[in-house]
């Protein structure tokens, strides 16, 4: 029997977990219920936001994927996992929570507004958690797709630390662009921190000692990235062009009717 092609959808937010419903949740919310009706397995994990109600949306604990501890910079943070189900789209949304990191916390910005001054750690710690436990589940993707900045190190750490195991070592890494970025540049020891096994100084030589703003980090990801895609029609044309002189697949969705993805999913499947 043929090994089913699978779609991981690393995604910083998706509907209907926040009140206000944009264009991106709403996307992400979509895409793996598209992708299981055309014959595709999915999994979806997200960040575990503090003003995401629990009780309301009937998550809860997963015990045996939880237990982990991630080490970034010699400090040991424990991965919690949690589930909801869509009923109605037959989906699980897995989240990544961390006590300190998420759960007592909102999204990206404080009460005031303000960034939080380690969402460089949070991002980190999301991405490493999201890989971290699809090896656990034993669950190898054909398709990474990851939305939003918080999930720009997946393509590194895919390509690099996950490479080498049969998990990752087929997977084709879709990055998108959308209307979201961060304004407050992470330290300059960011580079430092990103470091595990099979990610070595080379691979991240264009930020290290550097502050790291939005379109910095978007570079790394497009670096290791086997595509990109255009999922809104407000965004950074920059990048755009930084992944075209990069030589990578670029395909414009942003007024794509639902079947272009799927498309899109057989395109790079067929590569392989």
């Amino acid at each position: 029997m043929s090994t089913p092609n699978r779609i991981l959808y690393v995604s910083q937010e998706i509907s209907p977990f926040f009140e206000e419903q944009t264009p991106v949740r709403l996307l992400n919310r979509m895409l793996p219920e598209l992708s299981q009706s055309n014959g595709f397995e999915s999994r979806t994990f997200m960040p575990k936001f503090g003003e995401i109600n629990e009780r309301r949306h009937q998550l809860h604990d997963v015990i045996r994927l939880s237990g982990m501890n991630l080490s970034i910079e010699d400090t040991d943070h424990p991965l919690l996992i949690k589930v909801a189900s869509i009923p109605t789209a037959r989906l699980q949304i897995y989240f990544i929570d961390n006590e300190d990191l998420f759960h007592n916390r909102r999204g990206l910005k404080d009460a005031f507004g303000v960034e939080y001054s380690d969402n460089d750690v949070r991002t980190i710690f999301f991405c490493r958690g999201v890989l971290e436990t699809v090896e656990k589940l034993r669950w190898p993707p054909s398709i990474v797709q990851c939305s939003g900045w918080m999930s720009a190190l997946v393509p590194l750490y895919v390509k690099k630390a996950f490479g080498s195991t049969p998990f990752f070592a087929d997977s084709k890494v879709i990055v998108s662009l959308d209307d979201n970025s961060y304004a407050t540049p992470f330290g300059s020891h960011f580079a430092d921190k990103l470091m595990i096994d099979g990610v070595l100084g080379s691979d991240v030589r264009a930020i290290a000692g550097l502050p790291v703003g939005y379109e910095d980090l978007m570079h790394l990801a497009i670096d290791y990235a086997d595509a990109v895609i255009i999922t809104t029609p407000t965004h950074n044309a920059r990048l755009v062009n930084y992944a075209a002189n990069r030589g990578k697949p670029i395909y414009d969705l942003s007024a794509a009717e639902a079947d272009k993805y799927i498309a899109l999913y057989n395109d790079l499947l067929s590569q392989q």
